[in-house]
Formats: C-alpha cells, structure tokens, sequence
C-alpha cells in the first residue's frame, strides 16, 4: 500500500481514541464547545515547539506563508471546530460507532467541495465505492425508535447533526490541502506541519476567546480536567499531523474515504469500552461503509 494509506489508518486511529475521550469529557462537566477546545489547547503547544525542532532536524527554512495560505488555513479552522461541536452533540443522541458514521458522510461532500474549491475530481471506480459507503450511512441513519415514513427515520436531528459535521469536515479537509499546497517546499512532512501548527494555533486563540465571552466557566473546567485532557492534546496532535500529511500527499476524497476504517476502530471502542451493542441494521451498515473503505485501497 502506498505512505498515504498507513498515514491515513494511523490518522483514523488516533482519531478514534481521541474521540472516546472527549465523549467522557463531554459526559461529565464540559459542554461541547469546552470537550472542542480541550483538544485545542493542549495540542498546540506541541505543534508550535515541534516546527523549529523539525526544521533544526532535516536543514531547512520556514517557508512563506501568503494571503490565500492564510484564507484556506483559517476557513479549515473554524469548519473543524464547528464540525467537532456536532459531532460530540451527536454522542448525546446516539452510540459511539454510529455517531462515528453519521460523520463520515464528510466523505461525498469531501469529493464534491474538492473539485470546486481545488479542481480534483474522482474517478468512476472510486466514485462508486465511496456511495457504497453512503448506502452505509443512510441504513445507520434510520433511527428504530422514530415512528412513520422513511423521510421522518432518515430526517432526524441526529442525522441532521451528522451531515453538518460532514459537509463541515469536507470543508475544512479540502481546504487544509490547499493551504498546504500554498507552501514553497518538496517536504511534505514540513508543509504539513507548519499547516497544522497555524490552523492548531489559531483554533485554540478563536475557540478560547469564544468560551471565555460565552462560556467562561468552560475554560477553568478544562484546565481542571488536564489529567484527562492532556491526552486529548495529544491523541489530537499525533492524529493531526497524520491526517495533514495524507491531505498534502492525495486528494482529501480519498483519504477520506479510506479513513473511514476508523468506523471498524470506534465498533470496538463501542463494544469493548463502552459496553454499547449495536442492531443488526446497524452492523450492516458498518459493512458497508467498510467494503467501500476496501474497495477504495484497491482502486486508488
């Protein structure tokens, strides 16, 4: 398999964990934008002290940093934040794996935004793996408690909060890979960083001073909780600097699409940490959306 899968299933995993750690974040005294910015806050500072030391390391210089880096960079920001909002809302009203899968819709929008914004398309083959991975996800948006026709099962405020957070992390996917096309270097590893040390920075400065106006108390409560959020920072910087540099090596569609093998990482968290159990309708839509994650590898 070629470095950007590896990356991108590193990615998925670290992801995963990071997720199940802000869901007991948010189940105890954080709200969703304060699980949000526990991440934030803690990952970067490592990001920013990782930058001088990469390029101490491998004898290079800080590339340039133009307007349309800094209009990708920062439109990428606030749509991940925004999109982690929903998504930890979406723990609220339904269990960890399928949650998880609400949000990979960002998979389809991720192929639309990208050929606008960016110009790169997909291929049929790949086309045709990605919807089978939608198929997927409609058959986990049927929510069994919900009473009527199909448009009232699939129309739901959770299914709602899932394709917000994917046509928002479509946004913020496609556009970190342009801005880490902006930069003047043949160094992925340094583009990706320096991309993720300014989206992270400007994150935690955005998010922070937001709580501080709206939710002050948020703030103490995460700096309260830094036994545990300090792995969140972590979890999410490792995660990030994996997910940045498979964006600057293939098109956001695809790495997300193949990323969506953390769906087979957050059905084990689910089980095995949480102690949820899942329908079968729901094991079958996990198998979908998996056999498309399988199909991709194979056409890509």
């Amino acid at each position: 398999m070629e470095p950007w899968v590896w990356v991108t299933f590193c990615a998925a995993a670290f992801q995963t964990v990071r997720f199940m750690l802000q869901k007991q974040l948010s189940a105890a005294a954080l709200s969703a934008a304060g699980a949000t910015f526990a991440r934030f806050v803690f990952s970067a500072p490592l990001v920013l002290l990782l930058v001088p030391v990469y390029l101490w390391a491998s004898a290079q210089t800080l590339p340039g940093l133009n307007g349309t880096f800094w209009a990708y960079a920062l439109t990428g920001g606030l749509a991940q934040i925004l999109a982690t909002v929903c998504v930890v809302l979406l723990f609220k009203r339904r269990n960890f794996a399928v949650g998880i899968t609400f949000k990979k819709t960002e998979v389809v929008q991720t192929a639309l935004v990208g050929l606008i914004v960016l110009g790169e398309g997909v291929s049929l083959g790949a086309l045709a793996a990605i919807l089978l991975g939608l198929f997927g996800v409609l058959m986990l948006s049927d929510m069994p408690e919900i009473d009527g026709n199909w448009r009232r099962r699939v129309m739901n405020p959770a299914a709602g909060l899932g394709l917000l957070s994917g046509v928002l992390f479509a946004v913020s996917g496609v556009t970190y890979r342009g801005a880490s096309l902006e930069l003047a270097s043949d160094d992925p590893g340094l583009r990706a960083l320096v991309t993720l040390a300014a989206v992270a920075t400007s994150q935690m400065i955005g998010l922070g001073a937001w709580l501080l106006w709206r939710e002050p108390g948020q703030v103490g409560r995460v700096l309260s909780a830094h036994k545990s959020a300090k792995w969140i920072g972590l979890t999410s910087m490792a995660g990030s600097l994996c997910w940045f540099t498979a964006f600057t090596l293939q098109n956001a569609a695809y790495v997300n699409a193949v990323g969506q093998v953390e769906l087979v990482f957050s059905l084990a968290v689910s089980v095995l940490v949480f102690g949820e159990k899942l329908t079968g309708k729901e094991l079958g839509g996990i198998a979908l959306v998996t056999g498309s994650v399988l199909a991709l590898i194979l056409l890509v």
